[in-house]
């Protein structure tokens, strides 16, 4: 039987975003998933299939009428290119292995319209490159609106009573199938987590001291038990903790051990009908306010984030435009250790010893992007403190980035805006909703004086003109750097470069008059290798744009139905995956 909780709202801006390029890309066998995976000291990924296609056009004797079907079919190869990381980290489909078959080389815009030039080779022209189809054909398939499957891409996740409490925080949450599904059947299990697996993550604080600690409570498949007993945190008397929720799915919904334990944890899903989706919040607001208290009475000292001995600007936040996304400051920096039979443990030296050829399982999440790619790479710190579950040793969590930022970010200052997806109600703008998640994550509410830095048009107007000429003015510094997964970007550049193009469009930030100033150039496993920035200054010309482009898309019917209210559609965020990371 079902337990009483929140319901997801129908449909997202996300579904009526990509239908009709994950049409496209299902018919021509694009597929790309990613593991996550690694040893207890590594995180690492796998791409578990291939990139990308275009389907050339004919012969240049054609006739007239082949001809003119041969551009339609190059021009959705042309959103392919576009779009290809996007959908690849999002859907999991099939593994295909491109056959050997002319380059596409299309100019990348968002509207899919440029007509794209057949070679045999790459030309010099600023360009999205779409690996070849497996087969070509100079007319579309018949098949490119059947209906297809798509995977079960929601879950639930058991609150344990009293949550915030020592016990609490040291009782795992379970992981199971929305609606009744059972784990089994719905994938909703921490052995996958590369697609649905859920991470949690406390921060503590002793409002005397004016000290932090994080903890990272443990998830473990609803039906099993941990591999390691989680450690039992000592709380200092009065403690303020917050508690952090992440998701590599797409909608997570917090269920009650107990009638009163959501109650007892102050958490927040998001509206009734209407969840954020991936994350999800306890006793935020409680928090910000004890810390914001402690800060005003000098008691709690936030450190400086300094500069970058490498480029002598200011380190990022998560509060950057040099660096959010089209959802910034969602999910955790939580890991886990997952053994061969499926069970979960903490992610301590302890376990790790204990457990040896455990997989590592990550959070995908701005907040791990910044401190464990882009910080090392431009010589910077994160504000860390000490974890409870790993005796003590330093970490940091999606709250102490947000107590960072707020503390050091320099105007202007990125806030969720309300063109996030995770903001949206029925695909339109909430201002009650984006200020219910911004409260959480102690932003300040929507107001005159911080739209002029974060309405829709103005947030857009930003990261399209800051974050643009950040890549740009440091792109061989970000190249020397990993990227968060190889599947999308060869370096931390390509990667940053690729992930600025699927937010601009995700946010629709088209409708506000801009243009997308990135090209990347993908391989023939659709990875970005190359990106040119226009680092041209935009200015918002349509403020009042509207949250979601309509669009006609094919039906999506999927394999495992989530229960009525839940979105279909939406993005597996991966670890670093493009417009969620």
């Amino acid at each position: 039987m079902r337990r009483a909780h929140w319901s997801a709202r129908p449909h997202s801006a996300r579904a009526a975003r990509i239908a009709v390029p994950l049409a496209i890309a299902l018919v021509v066998g694009l597929v790309l998933g990613l593991k996550l995976i690694g040893g207890p000291g590594s995180l690492s990924l796998s791409a578990q299939g291939a990139g990308a296609c275009a389907t050339p056009s004919t012969a240049a004797s054609a006739t007239s009428s082949a001809t003119a079907a041969a551009s339609t079919t190059a021009a959705a190869g042309t959103t392919q290119a576009v779009s290809a990381t996007r959908l690849s980290l999002r859907h999991r489909r099939h593994r295909v292995t491109p056959t050997p078959t002319p380059t596409v080389v299309a100019t990348a815009t968002t509207t899919a319209s440029a007509t794209p030039t057949v070679a045999a080779t790459p030309t010099t022209t600023a360009s999205a490159t779409a690996a070849p189809c497996p087969t070509a054909s100079a007319t579309p398939s018949a098949t490119a609106t059947t209906p297809v499957a798509a995977a079960n891409v929601s879950c639930d996740i058991v609150v344990p009573a009293d949550p915030l409490s020592a016990a609490g925080l040291a009782t795992p949450w379970q992981l199971t199938g929305a609606g009744g599904m059972s784990p089994a059947a719905s994938g909703c299990t921490m052995a996958n987590a590369g697609n649905l697996g859920a991470f949690v993550q406390a921060t503590i604080l002793d409002p005397a001291a004016g000290t932090l600690a994080v903890y990272e409570p443990l998830v473990i498949t609803q039906g099993t038990t941990p591999a390691a007993a989680p450690v039992v945190p000592t709380l200092p008397a009065n403690a303020v903790v917050t508690i952090n929720i992440g998701f590599n799915g797409t909608n997570l919904t917090l269920v009650g051990a107990t009638p009163t334990a959501l109650q007892q944890g102050a958490c927040d899903n998001g509206l009734p009908g209407s969840i954020y989706g991936q994350v999800s919040f306890c006793n935020g607001v409680a928090f910000f306010a004890a810390a914001n208290k402690d800060i005003a009475a000098g008691m709690l000292a936030i450190p400086a984030t300094g500069t970058s001995p490498k480029t002598g600007q200011a380190c990022p936040t998560t509060r950057s435009f040099t660096m959010i996304d089209q959802d910034q400051s969602d999910n955790v920096t939580s890991k886990y250790l997952l053994n061969a039979t499926g069970q979960t443990a903490q992610f301590n030296t302890a376990n790790a010893a204990a457990l040896a050829g455990a997989q590592t399982l990550v959070n995908g999440s701005d907040n791990a992007l910044i401190s464990f790619f882009l910080d090392p790479t431009l010589g910077c710190t994160p504000f860390m403190a000490p974890d409870l579950s790993q005796n003590g040793t330093l970490s940091t969590s999606q709250t102490l980035d947000e107590l960072s930022a707020a503390k050091n970010q320099a105007a202007p200052i990125a806030l969720v805006p309300e063109n996030d997806e995770m903001t949206l109600v029925n695909n339109a703008f909430s201002a009650t909703k984006t200020n219910q998640y911004r409260a959480d994550i102690g932003q300040d509410p929507i107001s005159a004086a911080n739209d002029a830095a974060d309405s829709p048009a103005n947030y857009c107007q930003n990261m399209v003109n800051i974050q643009s000429v950040f890549l740009n003015n440091n792109q061989a510094l970000l190249a020397t750097g990993g990227s968060p997964v190889p599947a999308v970007g060869n370096n931390l550049f390509t990667f940053l470069a690729n992930r600025l193009l699927m937010s601009f469009t995700n946010l629709n930030c088209g409708n506000f008059g801009l243009t997308n100033p990135v090209t990347v150039t993908l391989d023939g496993n659709g990875v970005a290798t190359a990106a040119t920035l226009n680092v041209t200054q935009q200015t918002a010309t349509n403020a009042g744009g509207t949250a979601v482009t309509p669009t006609t898309a094919p039906v999506v019917t999927p394999t495992t139905a989530p229960p009525a209210g839940h979105r279909i559609g939406r993005r597996h965020h991966g670890l670093m995956n493009p417009s969620g990371q």
